[in-house]
């Protein structure tokens, strides 16, 4: 089992990245919250891997940090919630918020990530309500904070949309979210648009 994955990041976007070692690409699905905190492509990057292997697929899962890693390994963990909606909560809630949601019983917050619903939600709360104690103990330390990539206008719109839909929101609450946020007051950078999209959206719920 892969467990980390050191080289060459050779595509870096808010679903994805291909990592180069050896010789070989890894295409590695990641959280926005690990998005945000990696590289720039061309650059030397390591990340923490959860290996999920399937009867017709072996899928490779990379996080920024150990407490990222932690919490998704504890949410898969959790009945009905599989590595997609795993990712789609660390997108929205780093493990500290959701340790913050699980110990103070907030439902809610959880159930405002799109795709997991109250009931899951709520399994959610029961069932790691006892090991959230795990993440207090993994750094939250490991890849440096990316620097700001801008790019244009129009292309980093229809990015934090996509972005957005890929999470499970949909097309038009995303495309009001990041029209509402609009370029200027992003600064052109992808994931200062996606932060405050998401803002908006969760603002919302």
């Amino acid at each position: 089992m892969i467990a980390t994955l050191a080289g060459t990041l050779r595509l870096r976007d808010a679903g994805r990245v291909i990592v180069e070692a050896g010789g070989i690409g890894y295409e590695i699905f990641i959280p926005l919250s690990t998005y945000y905190r990696i590289p720039a492509t061309g650059t030397r990057v390591e990340l923490d891997i959860r290996q999920v292997v399937r009867e017709d697929a072996i899928t490779l899962y990379g996080f920024a940090t150990p407490a990222e890693k932690t919490a998704f390994d504890l949410l898969i963990g959790v009945q009905h919630v599989g590595p997609k909606l795993a990712l789609a909560v660390l997108s929205v809630l780093a493990p500290d918020d959701l340790a913050s949601a699980i110990a103070h019983d907030d439902v809610a917050r959880i159930d405002a990530v799109p795709g997991v619903g109250a009931k899951v939600a709520e399994r959610v709360v029961r069932e790691l309500r006892d090991k959230i104690g795990a993440l207090t103990l993994v750094s939250s330390d490991r890849t440096t904070m990316a620097a700001p990539e801008n790019g244009t206008g129009s292309s980093i719109l229809d990015d934090a949309v996509s972005a957005l839909i890929n999470l499970g929101y949909k097309p038009a609450e995303a495309k009001r979210a990041v029209d509402s946020v609009g370029i200027d007051a992003s600064g052109g950078n992808l994931e200062t648009l996606l932060r405050k999209s998401l803002a908006v959206i969760l603002g919302e719920k």
